[in-house]
């Protein structure tokens, strides 16, 4: 299909799209638009409502399989993920090596600005092994070069600074035609002999190749690598890159192939509610570790526990900076010399005196001493919510608490410890409980007593409902699952239970109410689809493109559920835009092929049948009279169709067919 075809069909079809899904987040949500809901709901019906639930959306023939196994059945199942074989996900996930890594081994693979600035400076030493020693040769070459450019460009007025910038716009030119040339000479031969090459090569030369060459040469050089290999030619440029998108694309490749479903929604759901940004220093390389060790193993667990693993997390102790409080009447602090000086962590989180620098009036004095935010949101985001019943007393004595709930080596990648000496003598008073000084035990004695506080229960229940059922969900069916957290001590799968067995949830009234995430939409699509997703990065970049990037939301409260978040025009388009690029095959690193999401494989031999093969595969007949008929209208268009004067036969465009019923506001709802 010409390009040029998609953008008028894309603007009449958006007029639709928008007009749609702004009723969606109307008050009242069943507008004229949408069928409306059924009286009840038959097992086909309750199988594409648990999937749109449950899971990242179905896939082809998926809703068959489940109602033939039964709805009930299926949700016990994905409520005991130890018990579904998820080995065809790890095939996926090998070229993923970061995964498996602590932080410390990520620092020492691929290092940080300051561990190169380090082995820059003669502080510390190359590594012997050649694939990490390229790295950091790589990046030692471009650390000087930023330091040469610096003070070339103190050296310079404004007038030789444009001179030299253009120079540089020449050099870069220069760079990449040098850089093609050599691809050219690499193609040439097998891939380990290949690598070795790019390994023999200067480390500007190098680093030339691996920044300079467009994305799909750079592919190509890199086919028929192995995953160490691809990691290493990347991180040539940047390393922590390499640790970031490996993060993100796994998260999209575990959506979309994982048989435990529940297992991944929960995990997403968990780390959005206990949100650890991933743009913050260290915390780069310490997502990995949260995500695998805290989030994943309690996503179904005990509350309590999965409370306290967040708070002794690395990533959540710097993200909030509590492995910088100090207590006011801490050893530490009343250590610390008069006039003005402060004594602050160093790089091996020894303790070292910082002199007093000289007073800017301008200047915004800095907080030193007792830091309150991993206290505050410990109640109102992680526990209790801003309603809470909790005051800014309670805060600072919760802060008090958790003083000495620190970090050892933290940029260097190690794990949590309780330092004495930092943390605030005495007893303290917490929500009208004494909290006698008992050291480390203080805080697990305050977060076993949030874990059980009703409020809690009634908190978590809330987001839960809101995630699984709508933005407004029943007070009653609330109540039930706060009910079901205290007496079963916050089991969380126990809660699920409860709220997959109320009425609540198989209510017509919430039947296609959701709206999705970008990150729901995305993976659905991709699952609708059937695709083959071979390189998932260009999935994380539409994901950026729509407001979401992974681990890319920089408050504790994470990203929003609501429908109200992710309404608007600019959102919409971008959806629309990836829906027709993915019916087209035209997403990069994804295979498509039309037929697996029609019901016998075929292609049907006019346009009114596969629409009507389409909108039963990809949403089950629910397709509203406005959609459908906007649909047909763009039938009329040759390069939808497929009809021409010179040949009448030929089959309509499925893939673009299927490209405007995901870009849909039905399928926009789950």
């Amino acid at each position: 299909m010409p390009s040029g075809s998609v953008p008028a069909m894309r603007r009449k079809y958006f007029a639709l799209l928008l007009t749609s899904a702004l009723a969606v987040s109307a008050p009242v949500f069943l507008s004229a638009k949408k069928k409306p809901a059924p009286s009840h709901m038959d097992e086909q019906k309750r199988a594409l409502h648990a999937l749109n639930r449950l899971t990242f959306g179905p896939r082809p023939g998926e809703v068959e399989r489940v109602a033939a196994m039964g709805v009930d059945r299926w949700i016990e199942l994905q409520l005991h993920p130890e018990k579904i074989d998820d080995r065809a996900l790890e095939a996926h996930l090998a070229g993923f090596t970061t995964l498996n890594m602590s932080a410390r081994e990520m620092v020492e693979k691929f290092p940080p600005p300051q561990v190169v600035k380090e082995v820059a400076e003669g502080k510390k030493s190359m590594p012997r092994d050649p694939q990490e020693r390229a790295i950091y040769q790589s990046q030692v070459d471009a650390y000087r070069d930023r330091q040469e450019q610096k003070q070339a460009k103190g050296a310079d007025d404004a007038g030789s600074s444009m001179e030299m910038n253009a120079d540089q716009k020449a050099a870069q030119r220069e760079a990449r035609k040098q850089a093609d040339a050599k691809a050219q000479e690499l193609l040439d031969l097998p891939p380990d002999e290949r690598f070795r090459e790019i390994l023999k090569m200067p480390p500007e030369e190098r680093r030339m190749l691996a920044r300079d060459l467009k994305q799909d040469d750079r592919d190509r050089v890199m086919q028929g690598f192995t995953p160490q290999q691809r990691e290493t030619v990347m991180a040539m440029v940047n390393p922590q890159q390499v640790v970031t998108t490996e993060l993100q694309q796994a998260k999209v490749v575990r959506a979309i192939y994982s048989e435990r479903q529940l297992d991944e929604v929960m995990t997403d759901f968990w780390f959005n509610h206990f949100n650890v940004f991933l743009g913050k220093g260290p915390d780069r390389y310490l997502l990995t570790g949260y995500e695998r060790e805290v989030i994943r193993p309690h996503a179904l667990g005990k509350f309590k526990d999965l409370l306290a693993a967040t708070a002794k997390s690395p990533a959540m102790l710097f993200y909030l900076d509590n492995w910088l409080s100090v207590g006011p009447r801490s050893e530490m602090a009343q250590g610390m010399p008069q006039g003005g000086g402060v004594y602050r962590r160093g790089p091996f989180g020894v303790p070292v005196y910082r002199p007093p620098r000289p007073q800017n009036p301008n200047a915004k004095k800095k907080r030193e001493g007792l830091n309150e935010n991993y206290a505050r949101e410990l109640m109102e985001l992680h526990t209790l919510s801003v309603n809470g019943g909790y005051s800014q007393k309670d805060v600072t004595e919760v802060a008090k608490v958790f003083t000495g709930w620190t970090l050892k080596q933290p940029r260097q990648g190690g794990g949590f410890e309780f330092n004495p000496r930092t943390h605030e003598p005495g007893s303290k008073y917490v929500l009208g409980k004494t909290i006698k000084e008992h050291g480390e035990k203080e805080g697990q004695e305050v977060l076993e007593m949030l874990a059980k506080s009703p409020q809690t229960a009634r908190f978590i229940s809330l987001k839960l409902a809101q995630r699984f059922v709508s933005d407004d969900p029943p007070p009653a069916l609330v109540d039930r699952m706060a009910e079901t957290f205290r007496k079963k001590d916050g089991d969380i799968r126990e809660v699920l239970r409860t709220l997959f067995q109320s009425p609540e949830f198989w209510s017509p009234e919430v039947y296609r109410v959701k709206v999705k995430t970008p990150l729901e939409f995305v993976v659905s699509a991709v699952r609708a689809s059937g695709a083959d997703v071979e390189n998932p990065l260009p999935l994380v970049q539409n994901l950026n493109r729509m407001g979401m990037p992974l681990y890319g939301a920089q408050p504790p409260t994470g990203y929003s559920m609501k429908a109200e978040t992710w309404v608007n025009s600019a959102a919409l388009l971008s959806r629309m835009n990836f829906a027709l690029a993915l019916g087209a095959g035209r997403v990069r690193g994804l295979t498509f092929e039309a037929a697996r999401i029609l019901p016998d494989g075929q292609a049907p031999p006019d346009r009114n049948t596969a629409l009507a093969a389409l909108e039963g595969s990809l949403l089950a007949g629910d397709v509203s009279k406005n959609t459908h008929e906007t649909i047909l209208k763009q039938l009329d268009d040759p390069q939808v169709s497929g009809v021409r004067l010179d040949d009448s036969v030929r089959p309509p465009n499925v893939g673009v067919l299927a490209g405007l019923l995901m870009g849909s506001p039905e399928f926009q709802r789950r």
